[in-house]
């Protein structure tokens, strides 16, 4: 009987160390191809501001496009 508590716990050791080892490498993957960047409130030169304004719509919306 301890031979085979021994056996199960030396599987359970296996396992969780490929586990481990398969937590490690993807957190590695993950962080090798993530965009390192951040993002800032600054504008670039030459921006003038806000977007120009659309002409109101003819219709609501979900009703169809009137035909002329």
């Amino acid at each position: 009987m301890g031979n085979e508590r021994n056996s199960h716990r030396t599987a359970v050791v296996l396992f969780a160390i490929a586990v481990i080892v398969a937590t490690v490498l993807a957190s590695v993957t993950t962080l090798e191809r993530a965009d390192k960047r951040t993002a800032n409130s600054e504008t670039l030169p030459g921006t003038t501001g806000l977007a120009n304004s659309h002409a109101p719509l003819d219709r609501s919306p979900g009703q169809p496009a009137l035909a002329k």
